[in-house]
């Protein structure tokens, strides 16, 4: 396992798009993986991510379709689709806070309910920031155990909703390819500079 710090992780992450379809990762490490990834922080703690891991290699080939013929869909030795379920603020939600103290709970819970409520686009906002959260746990984690991994968007994400059987009151946010590198990604780009995307009190 490689020793990285967090900071050598964050600078050695790429987007990886060439893995080995040969290399299985072990059990244990995807655990490891998706342990981490439930680590991440969620609005009210709500936890609403959903993570699809997709191992049938018929179904990743049929996902491969629709995702612009990607290779690292079926190469991959982790394929993960990240998803939130709309919904999680209204099913039970006194048991994310079961553990905190009572006075904490009774005030807690009720709010739950009155910042969701009829505000569809602040529950989809939440998922898809939570996703995005965790994915980025997953990434640098993957980097910790000597992996690599690719954030995907480019898919049809109406056919991979059918495909996997998605229920009504859940949604995608990105796919997460993750496994062994077999060739080194290009050069960075080109980053802007910290003038350009920076600024203090207002723009």
């Amino acid at each position: 396992m490689p020793d990285l710090s967090v900071h050598e992780a964050i600078e050695t992450r790429r987007s990886i798009k060439g893995f080995d379809p040969e290399f299985v990762m072990p059990e244990a490490e995807v655990k490891t993986l998706l342990e981490h990834a439930i680590l991440s922080p969620t609005a009210f703690n709500l936890q609403h991510w959903r993570f699809l891991r997709v191992t049938d290699g018929e179904l990743r080939r049929a996902i491969r379709e629709v995702a612009g013929d990607q290779p690292q869909v079926t190469d991959a030795s982790l394929l993960l689709v990240l998803c939130f379920d709309r919904l999680a603020w209204e099913k039970d939600p006194a048991r994310y806070w079961r553990n905190a103290p009572r006075e904490v709970q009774e005030y807690v819970v009720p709010v739950i309910d009155q910042y969701y409520r009829g505000r569809e686009q602040v529950q989809r906002d939440e998922g898809m920031r939570s996703c995005g959260i965790a994915a980025m746990n997953l990434m640098l984690m993957a980097r910790e155990l000597g992996y690599d991994a690719c954030p995907m968007d480019g898919f049809d994400f109406e056919a991979v909703a059918r495909l996997i059987h998605l229920p009504d009151d859940h949604e995608i946010c990105m796919m997460l390819a993750i496994g062994r590198k077999v060739k080194e990604p290009w050069p960075r780009s080109g980053q802007l500079p910290l003038e350009e995307v920076v600024f203090e009190n207002r723009f």
